[in-house]
């Protein structure tokens, strides 16, 4: 599967000029050949603790968003978006998968980001997910989750490709590319990570979206601009790295 990565800036709280600012970048990343294209986490409010004003329903515009994307372009496209479903106090910090053909699928991120005092804004999910799109198995997660080998550890079996969306600021960046080659070298899978660029009221990003093979190759990197980063994902090559280096066998 060719997978495109669309490393973007957010302008705060404002999705409709979000929307306009990345449809010609998915343009671009469609041009790739792209089969699916991921997005940032938050992509179309930035990393907003204003949940009060912060939360669209379950099929609201951002959602919408993805699935006319989709449907325009045939690509699978991806992104986080804070959904309050109906009655629940606060919103999950969810990423949202909008199908070509209409379908939806999600993960609700299961460690909010205390630090920042996104644990008292957003409700943290409780399941894992791996799912199948086309012959490869995507396992997503979102920004902070990635300091937790243990989530990872347990999916490696049936897990070709983890797919990470990130507002990951540029004050931790080396702890950003280590996590992220140490993720993909250890559980011998493809890892994709989708950082934004550019700054919000609080905090500077710098981008470096990756993808990294089973083998802790990087084959595709982004700088600190907005930029299209995309490489071939390919099942096989989780299985032959997992044959060659049998190394999941003796984890206990």
């Amino acid at each position: 599967m060719h997978i495109a990565i669309v490393q973007h800036e957010i302008e705060w709280e404002s999705p409709e000029r979000n929307f306009e600012a990345l449809r010609p970048l998915i343009d671009e990343a469609a041009a790739t050949g792209a089969e699916l294209i991921t997005l940032t986490e938050t992509f179309s409010w930035g990393f907003s603790m204003n949940t009060d004003r912060v939360n669209e329903p379950v099929d609201g515009p951002s959602t919408q968003f993805l699935l006319g994307e989709a449907a325009r372009t045939g690509a699978w496209i991806v992104g986080s978006i804070p959904v309050r479903p109906a009655g629940a106090e606060l919103p999950h910090n969810r990423m949202t998968f909008a199908g070509p053909d209409g379908s939806v699928e999600t993960y609700d991120k299961i460690h909010p980001f205390s630090f920042s005092g996104e644990d008292q804004s957003y409700r943290a999910g409780s399941e894992r997910r791996t799912m199948k799109i086309a012959d490869l198995r995507i396992t997503p997660f979102v920004c902070f989750d990635l300091r937790f080998a243990d989530e990872f550890w347990d999916l490696a079996p049936t897990t070709d490709c983890y797919l990470i969306v990130a507002n990951w600021p540029a004050s931790r960046r080396a702890h950003w590319q280590h996590l992220l080659l140490a993720r993909a070298i250890e559980n011998q899978a493809w890892v994709v990570a989708a950082n934004r660029v550019g700054s919000d009221p609080n905090v500077d990003y710098a981008g470096d979206s990756m993808i990294i093979d089973p083998f802790g190759e990087v084959v595709a990197r982004g700088d600190e601009t907005t930029s299209i980063v995309s490489a071939d994902v390919d099942p096989e090559r989780v299985s032959e790295i997992r044959t060659a280096y049998p190394f999941l066998e003796d984890r206990r």
